[in-house]
């Protein structure tokens, strides 16, 4: 048996260092969000709150929805937010903090990502939903990890990456989302599936040219001309491959569903989506809790 020491499983007073949580203080249905006043927009929506943590941008929501207990936590912009999140809420139920050790049975967490994206394609307007089949993860968080990919994940990876041409200092990572968990988030008029970009800024990393110059020209139509098999490129965001490709590691599930904001294809941006927004909230509530 493993013992942690301090430095490695970091805690204060008993919870984990970042999240600021104890065990007890999670649904083991958890809703990600990257804006920290995203929380209680979905949290608005429970019949009752049990608890409510907050610790820099990570916010905490638990409570019941249709009596069925759900958490909504903040991760913040980025994939390296999602590397402090994943690993302190598996912790918090796969550990024994006590005893700094692994627990003999493993807890199975299921993680909803409510975000933003930008669509690829002009058939994909404002305001609609894009659901990931899967992500493409441009940044590095997952190539720090033994995690098991598919035959059919290493091999969509491998197309993605000759079709674009990256550099051989970029290399990406490819995981699917929980297809069990995609089949409950479908059910909705807005709704499309498609492969996701996961990029690691929201400039240059996404194509965008402000001053700076990029390396690679031409990304956007590169990405939307994709193909592999049924699957194609439909958007971009910035959290779902470390979700995805964590989720898979520490044996847990993940989706992702996004509210469309900006059609890189059109130019078209929609500044105002609150509305939007809380209509793909409603979506998910129901959708989990039925």
């Amino acid at each position: 048996m493993e013992i942690l020491r301090a430095s490695e499983l970091v805690l204060n007073e008993g919870r984990v260092y970042h999240l600021d949580l104890l065990p007890e203080q999670i649904s083991d249905t958890i809703i990600l969000v990257g804006d920290q006043f995203r929380v209680p927009k979905v949290s608005a929506f429970f019949d009752t709150i049990e608890h409510q943590v907050q610790k820099r941008e990570f916010v905490c929501h638990t409570g019941l929805y249709h009596g069925k207990r759900l958490s909504v936590i903040s991760t913040g912009i980025g994939t390296d937010n999602v590397d402090i999140v994943l690993n302190e809420l598996d912790a918090l139920v796969n550990l024994d903090l006590e005893k700094r050790c692994e627990k003999t049975q493993n807890t199975h967490l299921s993680f909803i990502r409510i975000g933003t994206c930008g669509a690829l394609h002009a058939s994909t307007p404002p305001g609609s939903f894009i659901l990931s089949s899967g992500s493409f993860g441009l940044d590095n968080v997952a190539h720090f990890y033994e995690i098991n990919y598919s035959a059919q994940e290493i091999e969509i990876v491998d197309a993605f990456r000759r079709h674009v041409g990256f550099p051989d200092t970029l290399i990406p990572y490819f995981t699917f989302a929980d297809s069990t968990l995609n089949e409950q988030l479908s059910m909705h008029a807005k709704v499309t599936a498609g492969l996701t970009v996961t990029a690691s800024g929201f400039y240059g990393p996404q194509g965008r040219r402000l001053r700076l110059p990029l390396k690679i020209d031409g990304l956007i139509d590169s990405f939307a001309n994709f193909q592999f098999e049924n699957y194609g490129v439909a958007n971009f965001e910035m959290e779902s491959s470390a979700i995805f490709a964590l989720s898979r590691g520490l044996g847990h599930r993940a989706a992702t569903i996004c509210v469309v904001l900006a059609n890189r294809a059109t130019g078209d941006f929609l500044s105002d989506y609150d509305a939007a927004m809380d209509e793909l909230i409603q979506h998910v509530l129901q959708s989990i809790t039925k």
